[in-house]
């Protein structure tokens, strides 16, 4: 898809800002304030037939349209699924999350970024590289407006893995915040059940300090520990993100512990850690959880499986499965473990689905979290 980088408006804050103080970690004046997990992006082999799939799990209208790049809207909106699709030899994947930013501002933003080392993506990358930001203005054949003034902002932490920032009213229009979208286009299909919210991403994080710039950027606290691992909040809510690998603080500040809500499933799957002979870790988003009302994991795996996904006991990413993981308390789990679902869409990747209350913590629902310090 076209695409234009705002490079020379980049550079140009590069010197004022040579010698800027850089925040502390969980600091108050972490640059950005975040309301939450405003989007999961994933990248799909046939955006057709996975338009047609989530439309038929959960009834998704079409919020908005970025080209070929399809946004289905989550609960009320204007969080989303965006299903973008693959270049000519790029795999599926869960490629990018995004935060919704109060008071968002995004040349404020690119100075925030620029004081904490990120440098500007080369012009004609198709995604940020490893701390770069890549500005790309979207006009009316990609949703935008006609005068430019749509731009959005990309980056990627230390790992590689890319993020969007925007404003909370972001919804993949048009206007400067790329928040005026009309009507939402009516899903063909009701759905089998109806998403609420956004949860959480665990990510697999090859760079020591990715863990740490999110930290300083947006001044994350643990909201609770799965043994040694911190869920960290994402905004005000029970948003939060988790990290397999990659360094960062844990409890008593020792070495990181693999794991989160979903721990990367035994003997198969993307991101694995490096065992005895086995391969290294893959950086990126390992897996997207997804919130409904009322969840009950033997209703919605039988709802799954009416819909045509295998029901396994082991754990895999081998497309159209479900399963469920229980964890135990030594996870900070409930007494016989707190259920933990999981489907697998048509390319394989994994999407995690529970209660809207779900915090990482324990309890049936995962939803008993300690009040914030």
């Amino acid at each position: 898809m076209p695409t234009s980088i705002d490079r020379r408006r980049f550079l140009a804050a590069l010197p004022a800002l040579a010698f800027a103080p850089r925040a502390a970690a969980q600091s108050p004046a972490a640059p950005f304030r975040v309301d939450g997990l405003s989007q999961i992006t994933l990248t799909v082999s046939d955006v057709a037939r996975s338009l047609d799939f989530y439309q038929g799990l959960f009834g998704m209208p079409v919020q908005a349209r970025q080209g070929s790049t399809v946004l289905l809207r989550i609960g009320n909106g204007p969080r989303f699924l965006a299903l973008r699709p693959a270049a000519a030899g790029e795999k599926p994947s869960i490629s990018a999350l995004g935060f919704g930013v109060r008071d968002f501002s995004i040349d404020r933003a690119v100075q925030a970024l620029t004081s904490h080392g990120f440098t500007a993506a080369p012009a004609d990358a198709r995604k940020p590289g490893p701390k770069q930001v890549l500005i790309r203005t979207r006009r009316a054949d990609e949703g935008g407006s006609p005068d430019g003034s749509t731009r959005d902002l990309f980056a990627a932490d230390p790992s590689g893995v890319v993020f969007q920032l925007h404003d909370v009213s972001y919804c993949g229009g048009s206007g400067a915040l790329g928040n005026v979208c009309g009507m939402p286009e009516p899903s063909p299909k009701k759905g089998l059940m109806a998403l609420r919210d956004t949860s959480h991403f665990t990510i697999a994080a090859t760079d020591p300090t990715t863990v740490q710039m999110y930290l300083d950027l947006f001044g994350f606290k643990p909201m609770v520990y799965q043994a040694q691992t911190p869920a960290w909040q994402v905004g005000r809510g029970v948003h939060f993100l988790m990290f397999i690998g990659g360094g960062g603080p844990t409890r008593g500040g020792g070495p990181p512990r693999g794991g989160g809500p979903a721990a990367v499933p035994p003997g198969g799957g993307r991101g694995r850690g490096r065992g005895a002979g086995g391969p290294a870790r893959t950086a990126g988003i390992d897996h997207a959880c997804v919130a409904i009302d009322n969840f009950d994991p033997a209703v919605v795996t039988k709802l799954l499986v009416s819909y045509g996904l295998k029901q396994q006991e082991g754990q895999s990413r081998a497309p159209l499965v479900t399963y469920i993981s229980l964890r135990m308390p030594d996870r900070g789990g409930a007494e016989g473990g707190t259920p933990e679902l999981y489907f697998t869409d048509p390319d394989g990747l994994a999407i995690q689905i529970q209660d809207v209350k779900y915090c990482g913590g324990g309890g049936f629902l995962g939803d008993v979290c300690p009040p914030l310090a």
